[in-house]
């Protein structure tokens, strides 16, 4: 019997570990879930739980092509599973390095984090977060109308695009412009039109802050100007507060343009459309030659490593030749940023001029108090002679000038003549070596 039941708990030892390991393959074969079921999902889990928030969940918004939009709680696991990008770049897009400025491209994704706009471009769509932030809300609706605009949707649709004697069409993701002569001028591609609208959104954020902060130095820089005092002084310091911290801002976003246009692989790398359209022409090849049986067997390898070099090099010179669009979108608002950049060290220097010109007048109040305290330090001396004088004789020493009629006016007159022209004399003097100003 003892045998009997230790083979039975063998057995079912490991049928269960059979049927466990192949729930976990079937887990693993199953595709991701679409954001509306992860949302109809989550919000079915919040009304169980009694609407307890998921741990490490996060509100995002999803736009798609043809501009549809959706709301959902997404944890890491989701946006990680529908975009294919490590975990260590979430935190980038996390409170930590909310003050950071960042456009990094991945494999099948591009990760924007400008300013309070934090979010993730694929080729097919934008995930963004936080969409709720009364910052972001104007953000939403300007990316909303630009992406219903340039949907392919309404490709065909006439009067698009407002372009007259061209034709505007749309294959594999990516749109053309045909004009009369036939020729073909490329469309930015989805995930440019994103960032488009992210860095114009965001440099006109910031010329705008740039520009009420201008309007309110000026006058209070005049202020200071005219009157030098704690109330204004503090007001000063505040201004020169939010002008270094608004410069610090926009220097971030200016240097990681200025990263992007000093590395063309860099560049290459946010192509995401272009890298989908050649990952589907590989795995298309791929799939012709399988089903063709063009080589044996033994050569299939060597076959695969031939059309992945091929491929990757093709890639590689076209990746090259052919980031000029992207080069030109990042110029454009890279001078927008330096405009910006370069009103706020203008009201830098102003402020720079009003503080010189302030301890120019300060040093002019001081040399006036020195001046002053100098001709009262020559007064004094000159006074403090006939006070010796008067001292003197204030003394009980016998002295024949005591029993002569009437000499007190004379000699009280002569020792204050005596004074008077001793202070004229060193004040003649200090005025001969320009001690004091005429």
């Amino acid at each position: 019997m003892g045998k009997r039941g230790g083979k039975k708990d063998v057995s079912s030892f490991f049928s269960r570990k059979f049927r466990s390991g192949r729930r976990a393959e079937l887990q693993a074969a199953m595709p991701p879930a679409p954001l509306g079921v992860a949302s109809e999902q989550l919000t079915s889990q919040a009304g169980a739980k009694g609407a307890k928030k998921k741990a490490g969940s996060r509100l995002w918004m999803r736009f798609d092509r043809t501009g549809q939009s959706e709301v959902a709680e997404l944890d890491k696991n989701a946006i990680i599973r529908r975009t294919s990008i490590p975990t260590r770049d979430l935190r980038i897009l996390g409170p930590i390095f909310s003050q950071s400025s960042n456009i990094i491209a991945r494999e099948k994704a591009m990760i924007i984090n400008l300013e309070f706009m934090k979010a993730i471009v694929t080729a097919e769509e934008v995930l963004l977060l936080d969409p709720l932030s009364q910052e972001v809300l104007p953000f939403i609706e300007q990316l909303r109308q630009q992406i219903r605009l340039n949907s392919p949707c309404n490709v065909h649709e006439p009067g698009h695009g407002d372009v007259p004697g061209k034709q505007i069409s749309s294959t594999g993701g990516q749109q053309w412009l045909h004009n009369e002569k036939g020729q073909v001028e490329e469309e930015l591609p989805f995930e440019f039109q994103v960032l488009e609208v992210a860095l114009e959104f965001v440099c006109t954020y910031l010329d705008a802050t740039v520009s009420d902060l201008e309007r309110t130095a000026y006058p209070v820089l005049d202020d200071l100007a005219m009157n030098v005092s704690t109330k204004n002084l503090e007001r000063v310091r505040n201004l020169k507060s939010n002008l270094t911290h608004l410069l610090a801002r926009v220097q971030k976003v200016r240097d990681e343009l200025e990263h992007l246009l000093d590395d063309n692989e860099d560049m290459a790398q946010l192509y995401l459309t272009r890298k989908q359209i050649q990952s589907q022409q590989f795995e298309a090849l791929m799939a012709s030659a399988t089903s063709n049986s063009i080589v044996l067997a033994p050569h299939l390898d060597r076959m695969n490593s031939n059309i992945r070099g091929s491929a990757s090099f093709t890639s590689f010179h076209s990746d090259d030749n052919n980031v000029e669009d992207l080069e030109m979108l990042l110029e454009a608002y890279f001078m927008q940023l330096e405009g910006t950049r370069n009103k706020i060290l203008s009201v830098r220097e102003y402020i720079d001029d009003t503080e010189d010109y302030v301890n120019i007048q300060l040093d002019s109040h001081r040399n006036e108090l020195i001046q002053l305290q100098l001709i009262l330090g020559i007064a004094s001396f000159a006074i403090a002679i006939n006070t010796l004088i008067v001292g003197l004789f204030a003394m009980n020493i016998p002295s024949p000038l005591y029993t002569i009629h009437h000499i007190f006016t004379p000699f009280v007159s002569g020792t204050s003549s005596g004074s008077l022209f001793i202070f004229f004399f060193v004040l003649a003097y200090a005025r001969w070596k320009r001690l004091i100003g005429s």
